[in-house]
């Protein structure tokens, strides 16, 4: 539990200097080596469009991260006499203590210390669990976060291939950039912000690749109606269309949660809850 604890600490942590480092060398170094380009209108300049391009992205992150720990999962063991402590409470959800009263789809995390219900997991980069409230947010920042992270391996290996004077039309050319790169680093034939570019480039992609992973297989559980934890456990549930399950995440009005980070857009299962 203490390791548990700690990377529920150390995990945002992480993910917000990751954050700053990508926005410092797209604003100061990636954006700022666009406006060399003296041939291409003002108004049309890659340097100004990729600028409101990673503008938005970032926006969507952290917005959709914000929402996500601010719109925790509702604890419902306030309205619940479920004893106390925490074990409590954990045996009587797990149905141990009193099998008949067990509540399906319904977890108690210890490191949030709450009862949630459509619990689907724990976030550590959130610090958060994430549930019925929370569960569209969530998916927008892996969806941007994979998106941003996308935009800024192209653009980084745009500013490598012309601080370098190397080519990426071999598709081999990438994976043996990092061995080359160490090699000659140490030799004193590259500089230190390039090196630390060219690392940056292999942690966007590992994290792109898991954020967008991450995302199509939450979309695939909200299709079939399921959360993680309900697979997890073998809980059965409710047979529905996929449109139903998708209407109860995204909400009728999923267009305008898709561009913009905003709280419950639409969800007819959040408006009834608040009745």
């Amino acid at each position: 539990m203490l390791v548990l604890r700690l990377l529920n600490v150390v995990a945002p942590a992480y993910f917000l200097c990751i954050s700053l480092v990508t926005f410092v060398l797209q604003i100061f170094l990636f954006i700022p080596s666009m406006f060399r380009d003296t041939s291409a209108t003002p108004l049309l300049s890659p340097a100004l469009l990729h600028g409101v391009l990673f503008l938005f992205l970032s926006a969507n992150v952290l917005g959709n991260y914000i929402l996500v720990i601010h719109s925790s999962p509702e604890d419902l063991s306030k309205g619940l006499n479920l004893g106390k402590g925490a074990k409590v409470m954990a045996d009587w959800l797990d149905g141990s203590k009193s099998p008949d009263s067990a509540l399906p789809s319904t977890h108690f995390c210890r490191l949030c210390a709450r009862v949630t219900q459509r619990h689907d997991h724990h976030c550590f980069f959130t610090g958060n669990c994430i549930g019925n409230r929370n569960m569209r947010n969530f998916i927008m920042f892996c969806l941007y976060t994979s998106l941003a992270c996308l935009d800024s391996l192209v653009v980084g290996m745009a500013y490598i291939s012309v601080a370098l004077s190397m080519s990426f039309a071999n598709p081999l050319a990438f994976f043996t950039l990092l061995p080359h790169s160490i090699s000659q680093f140490f030799s004193g034939a590259l500089l230190s912000y390039e090196m630390f570019v060219i690392l940056m480039l292999y942690l966007w992609l590992g994290i792109g690749l898991a954020c967008a992973g991450f995302c199509c297989h939450q979309m695939l559980l909200i299709l079939r109606g399921q959360t993680r934890y309900q697979v997890r456990k073998g809980t059965a549930v409710t047979a529905r269309s996929w449109k139903e399950n998708l209407r109860e995440v995204f909400g009728k009005r999923w267009l305008l949660g898709l561009l913009i980070p905003v709280l419950n857009v639409g969800s007819d299962n959040c408006r009834q809850k608040e009745k």
